[in-house]
């Protein structure tokens, strides 16, 4: 059985949801725990942890939504891409000094993020095109 537009795209925004409030929590909770292994600072771990916080509550918020709106997803993709172009700069800036772990962290959930990012656009292109058929 195949999935309909708007199921996968509640489900990439589910996934979303999941591991955006795992690492939300991860961070808030973690953050000095983190930061000596991690090698960036406590601050930054905490507030990006509460950043994703009402990240996750847009996605919720979107997925529960009979059928999610094609610019609310596309402000997911928007904001997905710009957290993967901040993660990358936060690396090249010079700004910290990350332990090898810290830019390993910095640069898998940059690529989680993306992957992120490709499926909500997967799902725009599948519901644009099924409903054009």
């Amino acid at each position: 059985m195949s999935l309909s537009p708007d199921s996968f795209t509640r489900r990439t925004l589910l996934l979303d949801a999941a591991m955006s409030g795992a690492c939300a929590v991860l961070l808030v909770a973690g953050a000095g725990a983190l930061a000596g292994l991690l090698g960036l600072p406590e601050a930054l771990l905490r507030v990006s942890g509460l950043v994703l916080v009402p990240f996750v509550g847009l996605l919720v918020w979107l997925m529960r939504a009979g059928s999610p709106s094609a610019v609310g997803v596309r402000a997911v993709i928007a904001i997905n891409l710009a957290w993967v172009a901040a993660s990358a700069a936060l690396l090249f800036s010079g700004l910290v000094d990350p332990t090898p772990l810290g830019t390993a962290f910095v640069i898998v959930q940059a690529l989680a993020v993306l992957v992120f990012a490709e499926l909500q656009i997967a799902a725009l292109r599948r519901t644009a095109a099924l409903r054009a058929a």
